[in-house]
């Protein structure tokens, strides 16, 4: 027995970097021998002996003993993935995946960002691995200040707060100089001085420009000027590759080049600032990337970033992409939004009327729609085309699944019209606050005979019907008004005359006034029941017959709700 722990508590400790687990130790051993069930005490207490015993151990002297211990189960095994919605992902490792997502902090991130960071988030959970969020801020020009706080709030929202690391890139501009430097000093690459329009005719005729062979000494000079002395759009450090490449975006690219646009961190301390490509690299690399996933709008990237890669001898991470996904009908740009936020024509990046994160988790949609949504069109190379109407059917759908069990329902009355319903039954009517699940409760709603229903319903009574007041009673239409027939739902269910079903209010001095503001800004102003008076900010309700809405604010004359959706 002791051998057998010793073995498997060595071989979980060298899988996971270290880090042991009892639970899954005792159900190898059980597996590998099973007679260790007969002394099931005994055994827990050996395995947590070793694993006390190894604690301190590096993960050398680890691999060493098993190596001793059993050669064979030493060894690196390649473990599948689950099976679940999503595609296995190339060459990983449940324990080792590593993704990312890397946003530029233009803005809060929209649904656009929601389908790519969800597809991200579900396979580092699939995989039990790490999700980074990696903020790219070395474009001085085109950032928004409050997009940090936004961006790592949503990029939280959509993880369920699985996120391993945050990384903003404009405070690791050291390590990218340092590689720079490293670069130019083995002559893989090169300060160029040239004029653009010169450089890209000669580039793309597969021609060397005069920078490119010049000295090392020479270009270490210039690297150091770059900081100093040359201005902005007179030097860029370039990388040396093929130059007659089939592809001329391959041919010798820009790693760095001067910026003087003032940063909102750095200020004017820094200068010069890293092109996408290179910082990425860099950045994947040093963080252990394993698979990266994107759009393959970014397939010129990868290659890219795996010739940096390739030049300091770095095995480049597995680049899976997706097709593209054209969203039609929606405003989607961080930069238009923003500068519409400054003319006051939104409130804000949770205005409603947008399809920004902020706005759709104000409004209660559930992370879990947006997972579901990506998991549909999943790791795809076939571009596609998703209209705004097909969208939100699609997420609503989801939506609605996740929140339905949940939500209670309520009455509410746009446009309350008075009825007094002759002979009706004096009572205290109990519904239920959810129809499938009777341990939410009920609410409570007294009436005399005189009760409120909505306008558009008073136009649709017609006469010699059988209509229904939810819950309550039948009535019919007569002459001289609406008058009580019964109590009991079969009489509806089973007539030959049936009208409308009709949800209502009591005729009470306790309803409280109900705004809802809709999806175009516009607000409805009604009455609800008094019950709704219990519900906490934040939690979403189902206003019979019309709609699902959050409840938004409690303020001191009436109650603030969101729409949602149907």
């Amino acid at each position: 027995m002791k051998e057998t722990v010793r073995k498997f508590v060595l071989k979980n400790a060298l899988d996971f970097k270290g880090s042991v687990n009892p639970k899954a130790i005792l159900g190898l051993i059980l597996r590998s021998s099973p007679e260790f069930k007969k002394d099931f005490q005994k055994l827990n207490k050996e395995i947590e002996s070793c694993i006390a015993d190894i604690k301190d151990k590096d993960l050398k002297d680890i691999k060493n003993e098993l190596d001793k211990l059993d050669p064979e189960l030493s060894k690196e095994k390649k473990i599948e993935a689950p099976k679940g919605l999503l595609k296995p992902l190339r060459n990983a490792e449940i324990g080792k995946v590593v993704v990312r997502i890397a946003p530029s902090p233009s803005g809060a991130l929209h649904i656009g960002h929601a389908y790519g960071s969800s597809l991200n988030a579900l396979y580092a959970k699939m995989y039990n691995g790490k999700f980074i969020l990696r903020i790219e801020d070395t474009n001085p020009e085109n950032i928004y200040a409050g997009a940090y706080k936004l961006i790592e709030e949503d990029a939280r929202w959509l993880t369920g707060n699985k996120i391993s690391q945050i990384v903003v890139q404009s405070e690791r501009l050291e390590k990218y100089y340092k590689h720079a430097k490293t670069l130019v000093d083995q002559e893989k690459a090169y300060i160029c001085t040239c004029d653009v329009d010169m450089w890209r005719e000669m580039k793309n005729n597969g021609e060397a420009c005069l920078c490119r062979n010049l000295s090392t000494k020479e270009h270490q000079e210039r690297y150091q000027k770059m900081f100093k002395e040359y201005a902005e759009g007179e030097a860029i450090l370039r990388l040396k590759t093929d130059i007659k490449h089939k592809n001329p975006a391959m041919r010798d690219f820009g790693l760095m080049r001067i910026n003087e646009h003032i940063h909102p961190r750095t200020k004017k301390a820094s200068r010069v600032w890293p092109l996408m490509v290179f910082s990425v690299a860099i950045d994947d690399h040093e963080l252990g990337l394993t698979h990266v996933l994107n759009g393959k709008d970014q397939t010129d990237n990868a290659r890219k970033e795996t010739l940096i890669m390739e030049c300091f001898g770095w095995t480049p991470p597995e680049y899976q992409h997706w097709g593209f996904i054209n969203f039609i009908g929606f405003k989607l740009s961080s930069s238009n939004t923003r500068l519409a936020i400054e003319q006051n024509e939104y409130t804000g990046w949770n205005d409603i009327r947008l399809p920004f994160l902020p706005a759709l988790r104000k409004r209660g949609y559930q992370v879990g729609a947006f997972h579901k949504f990506a998991s549909e069109i999943g790791l795809s190379l076939n571009d596609k085309t998703v209209k705004i109407e097909e969208f939100w059917k699609m997420v609503d759908a989801f939506n609605k699944d996740i929140i339905e069990p949940t939500s209670n329902r309520y009455f509410f009355l746009e446009e309350p019209i008075k009825i007094t319903i002759k002979n009706a039954p004096e009572k205290e009517v109990k519904i239920d606050l959810h129809p499938e699940f009777k341990d939410h409760g009920a609410r409570s709603l007294p009436v005399k005979g005189k009760v409120l229903i909505d306008k558009k319903d008073h136009k649709d009574l017609v006469e010699k019907r059988l209509h229904r007041l939810m819950d309550y009673c039948n009535i019919e239409v007569k002459g001289e008004g609406e008058t009580f027939l019964s109590e009991d739902y079969e009489d509806y269910k089973n007539s030959e005359q049936k009208g409308k079903i009709i949800h209502w209010l009591p005729d009470s001095d306790d309803l409280v006034d109900v705004e809802i503001v809709m999806t175009d800004n516009s607000r409805l102003q009604g009455k609800g029941e008094a019950d709704l008076k219990k519900v906490k900010e934040g939690d979403i309700v189902q206003f019979e017959r019309f709609a699902f809405a959050r409840l938004d604010k409690k303020e001191k004359d009436k109650l603030v709700f969101w729409y949602l959706h149907k």
